[in-house]
């Protein structure tokens, strides 16, 4: 029986681990994040209006899901823009 050999990811450009951002929530102890704190939240969508990673956040998980929650919150409440049509 042969074994599976999954094939080998080539590192290219930017694949090199590079430094982690820390979580501005972490770090200023936040415990909630607020939908209705629209300039904070801005920084988390991008100018088409969607969410962004929490790999280019910085965020951590926890925090992350926290944003994803108030960005939709803060949606509804026609404070902040939904997505546009890609």
């Amino acid at each position: 029986m042969a074994a599976k050999t999954q094939p080998r990811k080539r590192p290219g450009p930017g694949t090199t681990g590079g430094r982690r951002k820390s979580c501005y929530f972490c770090k200023d102890k936040v415990v909630e994040v607020d939908y209705k704190n629209v300039n904070q939240l801005r920084r988390y969508i991008s100018e088409r209006g969607r969410i962004r990673n929490g790999r280019i956040t910085g965020a951590c998980r926890r925090h992350q899901r926290q944003v994803a929650v108030a960005v939709k919150r803060a949606r509804e409440m026609a404070l902040l823009p939904y997505g546009q049509g890609s």
